[in-house]
């Protein structure tokens, strides 16, 4: 990040890490202060006439908040929303000052493309997918976390990374790119290299490379129960076709997993939403009855 203020003459930058995994934040906090000390934040940096403060800030948690300018509404300490655009963050972004956003994975591979050159890393991936990218493993793994490997690599490599699917149990199905890229059966991702090209082929998508691994034991409609009503809890609320159909699309969910799905039921959402009663009950955990009474 200091190499990237440093070709783009900015001052000041910010990195926002999600306040759900505080962990991280103070890591990082206590890699500033190391910065500082060897000289390498602050002003005049290293006897040079470049100055850069680069500060930590925490979220609260909020899905929508991977959108960059709603993370610049959360960091002047707003509501994290989007913003309406034009204008962008390179005209107009934080405090209303020119901004680049970027991903922290992206910036942290700048040392190395520097010290090795881009040919090096675009040979480390796959022909129009090069270079390295991270991976989360989650769900049914047996060793969940991070793991950085070249573009392409096999799913099955991966999963070995991560200790194998928990328990022994077969795998069932694979989540890729995060909750929102399609899913893909253990026979479609098992010996699929995992990059931008293939997964697209595969009929997924790399997103934001967040796996879920779901293992043989796992109820698929409860599944997506359980990340509809992820959804339904973190929409900003902003825009209305996000704000009612994640609701209208966890109750009838909700109705199809306890056994009252009627044929329909999609149709009959789709004609009714205008008028959908947004706001199930979180805490008893029961969709109260839609409008129209049949979904």
């Amino acid at each position: 990040m200091i190499i990237a203020a440093y070709a783009m003459g900015i001052t000041v930058g910010y990195n926002y890490i999600h306040g759900e995994i505080f962990s991280a934040y103070e890591r990082f906090e206590d890699a500033l202060e190391e910065a500082r000390a060897a000289g390498y934040l602050g002003d005049r940096i290293l006897g040079s006439k470049f100055s850069f403060q680069l500060h930590a800030h925490h979220g609260f948690g909020a899905y929508v908040c991977g959108e960059e300018t709603a993370m610049l509404e959360s960091l002047e300490g707003k509501k994290g929303q989007p913003r309406f655009k034009p204008p962008f963050p390179a005209s107009f972004g934080l405090y209303g000052r020119p901004t680049t956003v970027n991903n922290t994975e992206t910036l942290a591979a700048v040392p190395w493309i520097i010290r090795n050159g881009g040919q090096a890393y675009l040979e480390c991936g796959r022909p129009n997918n090069g270079g390295t990218k991270i991976f989360s493993m989650s769900g049914d793994v047996e060793l969940p976390g991070n793991y950085e490997v070249p573009l392409g690599t096999p799913f099955g490599k991966l999963l070995e990374l991560a200790g194998g699917v928990r328990g022994g149990r077969r795998l069932k199905a694979v989540i890729p790119g995060g909750a929102s890229s399609p899913v893909l059966p253990a026979d479609a991702i098992r010996d699929c290299p995992m990059d931008y090209d293939a997964l697209a082929k595969a009929g997924s998508m790399m997103g934001s490379a967040a796996v879920i691994v779901l293992d043989e034991t796992r109820d698929m409609v409860e599944s997506l129960l359980r990340l509809s009503y992820f959804y339904m809890h973190e929409s900003c609320g902003q825009c209305t076709p996000c704000r009612e159909g994640t609701g209208w699309l966890w109750r009838v969910l909700a109705r199809i997993h306890a056994g009252r799905g009627r044929p329909g039921t999609s149709t009959c959402c789709s004609r009714s939403r205008r008028t959908s009663r947004a706001g199930p009950s979180a805490r008893s955990g029961t969709p109260p009855r839609s409008r129209c009474g049949r979904c």
